[in-house]
């Protein structure tokens, strides 16, 4: 399994990854065709198949919550990404 389809595959797991790094979160958007652009602090403006979302990088860490987790699973779903089947 590709590394990009693996980090889908984890969004979209129940329950939800409590361990999953931010530049893995980041490259799987880039590699899906978002743009990503830094905004104001540890804030990203996301734009994949004309959805917009602000995300927020993690503070303390580099890894994202599940809350993070959980935000980013719904935002890809109004894009319309969700992981094949296998």
């Amino acid at each position: 399994m590709s590394k990009h389809k693996h980090v889908l595959h984890t969004i979209f797991q129940d329950p939800i990854s409590a361990n999953m790094h931010w530049r893995e979160v980041e490259s799987l958007l880039n590699h899906l065709g978002a743009t990503v652009k830094p905004t104001h602090g540890a804030r990203f403006h996301v734009t994949l198949n004309k959805i917009e979302i602000i995300l927020h990088h993690p503070h303390q860490s580099s890894e994202c919550t599940r809350q993070d987790i959980k935000q980013i699973r719904e935002f890809l779903i109004q894009a319309g990404i969700q992981p094949e089947s296998d």
